[in-house]
């Protein structure tokens, strides 16, 4: 006798969040469509879908977490797949979670450093979602650093080295211990293991400014999950970890940022939401800005405007008026990128102004976090120029352009190609196709040196402006010069 396939059960949980919601099931599917546009999923449910969810069919992949997101936005409370009656699966906004403790911080950027290293190539493709930087934003914002964030004390072994003894006066001495080689967990985490990070973050900046986030990312990912991950879940007190999520907060946003670079934008974006948080448990309100303003700048490139400006936003909230004056220059010029997407004249000229005069009151001897050192004359003046750029304000952007490369070290190989290439388009813009190719031809030389895919798209754009004038002699030389490039 033939088996009956099982008989599927109506799923009623989803019916009364539809009814509660006052969703239609055609509502409901085009609502479920969109979610997974912002996903970068190209998604066709209709009514006729939702009528089967509703009788118990399943839904596969990510569809379980992108419906309990729609329950979530319509309800205002976090929902999961489970409540609707659904399959579980990952959540669609894992990695973007702002962690309420630093322990569970801990675990979350972990997992990301684990995964990443490792040979999971869908990490790198997962995609960018201007609705998962709201709560983070917010969460930090409201935030204030933990209360505690030490962990443990020396293990305490008669006559083993760090063992607590009696000392006079009744107070406990520590006796001198030799220094562990090898990682396990428990290790004492000193100030030299935080100097060793800082060190370690400086290199691979350094290799990130002249030759791309793509050189060395995945030697930086494997660096923190072997080494920086034993420390956090080391041995350590408040002062000592404090400078620990510090050190790790800026290696986590240095690992976002050569995310960025190599287009894995998803991922980049999972890793500053966790920087935000370490930065939170270290207690360096400041630095949490300056990830928010490194949010920013990727939500400028990927044409996010509004989410940039908001950023950027949050950040000067975050500080306040106290911040030295070159930070305040940077929030308020990093503003003005996002308005200049827009196309935001008035609000964009604003925000330089402000960001011009906060550079002028900087004097000589202030103490600048070290995260903002870069931002000098040379810097602002690139701000200026991509937002002159924008708003199609050649002039002003050729000059300013022009500045930067002047002022610019070497060393910053990608910003001062980023730089040609926007002055290429400002001489283009000026009808100077000579002085556009030439400079074009140079910024195709160097991003072909470089492992960036910025890099390789600042390039492409020129290009695409240069269309027009496919069949000039100036661009027809300057395609050769580039197709000789291999």
């Amino acid at each position: 006798m033939t088996e009956r396939p099982p008989q599927r059960i109506p799923n009623r949980q989803l019916a009364a969040l539809i009814a509660e919601a006052g969703f239609s099931n055609a509502g409901l599917a085009r609502r479920v469509d969109q979610l997974g546009l912002e996903h970068g999923l190209d998604l066709r449910y209709d009514k006729t879908s939702v009528t089967r969810w509703l009788r118990g069919q399943q839904p596969r992949g990510t569809t379980p977490a992108l419906i309990a997101e729609v329950f979530t936005r319509r309800l205002g409370r976090r929902l999961s797949a489970q409540d609707l009656g659904l399959d579980a699966c990952a959540p669609v906004y894992a990695g973007l979670e702002f962690a309420a403790t630093p322990e569970e911080a801990v675990d979350i950027v972990s997992g990301l450093w684990r995964k990443d290293s490792g040979s999971h190539a869908e990490l790198r493709k997962i995609a960018f979602t201007p609705a998962g930087l709201v709560v983070p934003s917010r969460d930090w914002l409201i935030g204030r650093a933990d209360d505690r964030v030490g962990r443990g004390e020396p293990p305490v072994v008669n006559g083993a080295p760090g063992a607590r003894v009696p000392a006079q006066g009744g107070r406990p001495a520590v006796l001198p211990r030799q220094r562990q080689t090898d990682r396990g967990p428990g290790q004492r985490v000193t100030s030299g293991d935080i100097a060793a990070l800082r060190s370690v973050a400086d290199l691979f900046r350094t290799l990130d400014h002249a030759y791309g986030g793509g050189h060395a990312r995945q030697a930086l990912v494997r660096y923190l999950e072997h080494e920086a991950e034993p420390m956090l879940r080391g041995t350590y007190g408040e002062a000592t970890g404090r400078r620990l999520f510090a050190a790790a907060a800026d290696l986590t946003r240095l690992a976002g940022w050569t995310s960025y670079d190599i287009a894995a934008h998803g991922l980049a974006q999972r890793y500053f939401v966790q920087a935000l948080r370490l930065a939170q448990a270290a207690g360096d309100r400041a630095y949490g800005s300056y990830v928010l303003v490194t949010m920013s700048r990727q939500a400028v490139y990927l044409g996010h405007g509004r989410e940039a400006v908001q950023l950027a936003r949050v950040a000067q909230q975050g500080v306040g008026s106290s911040a030295p004056s070159v930070v305040q220059a940077l929030l308020h010029a990093v503003e003005a990128r996002g308005h200049g997407v827009l196309g935001e004249v008035r609000a964009c000229t604003s925000s330089l102004v402000r960001a011009e005069r906060a550079m002028e009151a900087s004097r000589p001897g202030d103490d600048v976090p070290h995260w903002a050192k870069f931002f000098d004359e040379a810097q602002l003046a690139d701000e200026f120029g991509h937002c002159h750029r924008d708003l199609q304000q050649y002039r002003a952007a050729a000059q300013h352009a022009e500045k930067s490369l002047q002022l610019r070290p070497h060393g910053y190989a990608r910003s001062r190609l980023f730089c040609r290439v926007v002055l290429a388009q400002a001489r283009l813009g000026l009808g100077e196709l000579d002085q556009a190719c030439a400079l074009g031809a140079e910024a195709a030389q160097q991003a072909a040196e470089m492992r960036s895919a910025r890099a390789t798209e600042y390039v492409r754009e020129f290009e695409r402006r240069l269309e027009p004038y496919r069949d000039a002699a100036a661009v027809r030389g300057y395609r050769d010069r580039v197709a000789a490039l291999g």
